[in-house]
């Protein structure tokens, strides 16, 4: 009986783990080999049993890539009211239709009042700027060219840092023209090609809902929303608008805070301040509506929510059908491999190596079933986005392939099994 030393036992342990670890890659290895081989000679059968696999994948993907571009759209085009900027306005916005009922009964809107004695009491904010729109759209008209339909936004001039319509050439309304209600405007884009194609428009007279406007300034494109352009718009003086059309309009009024730290401790004084001036008891809710760039994105979050709940479950459903189909796929195939299965075990294969390539084999197949589907809904995606939006994210990749061969690991551990439990004496009877 050989005797280890103490210096040499440890060596000894250190040369059976690496022997050990290279029976499992050597295992790993072939199984991983021998499942591609399986999928390239039986391409109907591979497709076939991948399929479920495959459309699980590529719906969890492009409905992830879909809700994603959505996010980044909602957020750049519609929930971007500025930096640190939240709107004062009669409702909450986003809210559901029973809630809209109730404040419509109750809440008031916002008049030019409010928003006086909030630029003069509201402490710590760095703009203050109120907006009003003209209802029904006005037309707009210079010389013999028309446009139908315009949005015609009565600003103050502190929108000038607030607003996301930046200048591009000329001025914006300034403080000369709010104090003598002066009849100038700022003019989108749009209104520029339309009415403008081949002359420079600043200081020229456009007509706004049949009344004369000289032109001081050009924004710059904003773009579109939802195929809708943004730059289809006219600003004005809001102490024109008054004059002319409403001397008391509805008002939204955005405060524009130093910087996001600051931004909630203001929201929560303009609701101090609105209650009290508007004598609200505390145990009621308030009469306005305090609505931040948040405020849009939690409730579009809460329908997306909804959305991939519902695609979650059909994502569920289409991986258990893979599964099972996958699962019956490899059992046929421990019926086809009985017999090497015997040799394997004659020749000092254990049960655990046969439960491992078993295993193996059924996580690859799932898996490349799995990247089939992030290959396909890539190309999907990228054909909504042409006519919609829609923006891929590393994470649905990751969870695509990764869900996929989970699915296949733990559909194979049957037939792994069964294989696994195989007599050599019995398994070597058998002549398939």
């Amino acid at each position: 009986m050989t005797v280890l030393s103490p210096t040499q036992a440890p060596a000894r342990e250190r040369v059976l783990e690496k022997s050990r670890a290279i029976t499992k890659w050597v295992t790993a290895r072939e199984a991983f080999w021998v499942a591609l081989e399986a999928l390239r000679s039986h391409k109907l059968r591979s497709f076939l049993t991948l399929l479920g696999v495959v459309i699980a994948t590529t719906t969890l993907i492009v409905v992830m890539s879909i809700v994603n571009g959505m996010n980044v759209y909602i957020a750049d085009h519609i929930a971007n009211l500025g930096a640190n900027t939240f709107v004062l306005h009669q409702f909450q916005w986003a809210q559901g239709f029973d809630s809209f009922l109730k404040a419509r009964r109750r809440n008031q809107p916002i008049r030019i009042e409010d928003y006086e004695f909030l630029r003069e009491t509201l402490q710590g904010y760095q703009q203050i700027g109120a907006m009003a729109q003209l209802n029904p759209n006005p037309t707009a008209r210079y010389k013999g060219h028309l446009i139908d339909e315009i949005n015609l936004n009565a600003m103050t001039p502190s929108f000038a840092d607030i607003g996301r319509e930046k200048v591009e050439s000329g001025r914006y309304i300034n403080d000369a023209d709010y104090r003598h209600n002066a009849r100038v405007c700022v003019i989108g884009q749009d209104l520029v090609e339309k009415l403008f194609a081949n002359v420079d428009p600043l200081g020229k007279e456009v007509s706004l809902a049949g009344l004369p406007f000289r032109v001081v300034g050009v924004t710059e494109r904003v773009g579109s929303t939802f195929g809708q352009s943004q730059d289809n718009f006219a600003i004005i003086p809001l102490t024109t608008f008054r004059s002319i059309w409403m001397a008391r309009p509805e008002l939204l009024v955005f405060i524009k805070a130093p910087d996001g730290p600051h931004m909630t401790e203001l929201e929560d004084e303009v609701r101090a301040l609105m209650r009290a001036r508007r004598h609200v008891p505390y145990k009621e809710d308030d009469t306005f509506g305090i609505n931040a760039s948040d405020t849009l994105m939690s409730a579009w979050r809460d329908l997306t929510g909804t959305i991939f709940a519902v695609t979650i479950g059909l994502v569920a459903v289409f991986m258990v059908v893979g599964g099972i189909v996958i699962m019956n796929i490899m059992l046929a195939s421990v019926t086809e491999r009985t017999h090497e299965i015997g040799i394997r075990k004659s020749v000092g294969a254990r049960r655990r190596d046969i439960l491992w390539q078993f295993v193996i084999e059924s996580g690859v197949m799932a898996s490349t079933g799995g990247i089939a589907g992030v290959l396909l809904a890539v190309c999907i995606a990228k054909l909504v986005n042409i006519v919609f939006t829609a923006a891929v994210p590393l994470s649905a990749v990751i969870v695509g392939v990764t869900l996929s061969a989970a699915v296949g690991l733990f559909f194979g551990i049957y037939p792994a099994t069964q294989a696994a439990r195989l007599a050599p004496i019995d398994a070597l009877r058998n002549e398939n």
